[in-house]
């Protein structure tokens, strides 16, 4: 449906609905475009293009994909929404030969470039961050299978990690441009607004913010933040316990009871309980910890096969 939310799919369904075939692209009503390597149904709020006649390959799919996107990029809202038939009417830029006809030489090998430089870059950096590694131990293994049965304690977030902080307002107008994330409320770029370089109050990485609307984040980077955000000072917290702790924190701070006539401010973070594991009656860190390593490992995993195969693919075209 429309949306960019996980890329518009809303849900998985065994109705008796239209089934649009892979190696198509999807247009919606906001002007949203994605490319579907799969069968899928759709609302009637979303637009399904492929050809039955022409073979197009994956590669240039996507290509066709960004142009179309490309074209229609900020054309169409709430206000005015785009219709199918109306895509007719647009037109997108796309490489050519001297004779006028499509260049789809050029757009498979330069979208298959894009694809092997990418695939080496998320090589290095599974290998650097030591995410390569997706055999779960012992420890991670038992957080797991036990997880139901572990003690879980309600605590309070003051009482954790002290009186949260707000951030203070910054104009968009005032904003200069810089390295230093900022964040603001809101989900699209995970709240971050803004690059700026203003003298501003600097919150530490490894800390949670709270926006607004009681939606909670994990920040492994240091940030500016808005009077629309109020941080938490986790960051004596190990890594993984912090993101632990983010999701307890998200679960209930957004529950339904902020939006823009209830604001979530930092004296709401102070007076918010959390539910976490514990031993003893004190938070159990380290469980969190290992949990939470295991849950990346399992996530990571597919990742890394993914990227290994696509690696090796790419071996075998140039040795032969």
């Amino acid at each position: 449906m429309a949306g960019t939310t996980n890329t518009g799919v809303v849900n998985y369904i065994s109705n008796p609905v239209s089934k649009f075939p892979k190696n198509s692209i999807t247009i919606d009503i906001f002007g949203n475009v994605f490319y579907r390597d799969y069968d899928f149904g759709a609302g009637d709020d979303t637009g399904v293009y492929w050809n039955d006649k022409v073979a197009y390959s994956k590669e240039t799919m996507l290509f066709l994909t960004i142009s179309i996107g490309k074209a229609l990029l900020g054309k169409f809202s709430f206000g005015n929404k785009l219709r199918s038939s109306q895509s007719l009417d647009f037109k997108m830029q796309l490489p050519i030969l001297k004779n006028g006809k499509i260049d789809f030489e050029f757009i498979d090998s330069f979208i298959a470039e894009l694809e092997a430089q990418r695939i080496a870059e998320l090589e290095a950096h599974l290998t650097v961050t030591g995410l390569k590694d997706y055999i779960l131990t012992e420890e991670e293994h038992s957080a797991l299978d036990s997880y139901e049965d572990w003690e879980w304690n309600t605590f309070n977030l003051e009482d954790l990690f002290g009186k949260s902080t707000r951030g203070k307002r910054l104009k968009s107008a005032d904003r200069i441009p810089g390295e230093l994330p900022f964040v603001t409320a809101g989900e699209a770029d995970e709240g971050i607004s803004d690059f700026i370089g203003n003298d501003v109050t600097i919150f530490s990485e490894n800390t949670t913010t709270i926006d607004m609307f009681g939606s909670a984040k994990y920040r492994n980077y240091k940030y500016g933040g808005d009077d629309h955000v109020a941080v938490v000072h986790t960051e004596t917290l190990p890594k993984l316990a912090s993101i632990f702790v983010t999701s307890a924190i998200h679960k209930s701070s957004h529950s339904g009871q902020f939006d823009y006539s209830k604001n979530f401010y930092a004296k709401d973070a102070d007076t918010l309980n959390i539910q976490l594991p514990s031993r003893g009656g004190q938070p159990d860190y380290e469980c969190m910890a290992t949990f939470i390593s295991a849950v990346q490992k399992i996530v990571i995993k597919d990742v890394v096969l993914f990227a290994d195969r696509k690696i090796g693919m790419a071996k075998e075209i140039v040795n032969k």
